[in-house]
């Protein structure tokens, strides 16, 4: 598995979806490993748990996505879920409501209450 290539996520998923986030680390990266307070660059692929289908996807602009970890510029499941992250690396995370977009979803892409699904690879850190 390449981590330069955007990943095919298997769906559908069977059995109701998890109540915690879960993570999965498929590659390990050999990397520096990122922390709070920094600034990190990711490629992502999303998709909704309950359709199986693809909402988002870094690889679909040809653009990584930047944020300042831990500084609430992305849902809580994604700054959680990526602490930790080597450079180089990739991790499955599986993201309930409560730390995703909740009860309100978000703009008519992602639905109310839903599980998300997102394969994350860490490019760099600053």
């Amino acid at each position: 598995m390449n981590s330069f290539e955007k990943p095919v996520v298997d769906v559908p998923f069977e059995g109701s979806p998890p109540i915690e986030l879960v993570l999965d680390d498929l590659i390990i990266g050999d990397g520096a490993e990122c922390e709070p307070g920094q600034i990190i660059s990711v490629d992502y692929v999303g998709i909704s748990w309950s359709t199986g289908i693809e909402f988002d996807s870094s690889w679909s602009r040809s653009e990584v996505f930047a944020f300042h970890l831990g500084a609430g510029q992305v849902i809580s499941g994604w700054d959680e879920g990526c602490t930790g992250m080597r450079v180089g690396g990739r991790r499955k995370l599986i993201i309930p409501p409560a730390m995703g977009y909740g009860s309100q979803g978000a703009g008519g892409v992602i639905a109310p209450n839903e599980t998300l699904v997102f394969i994350v690879d860490l490019r760099s850190i600053g």
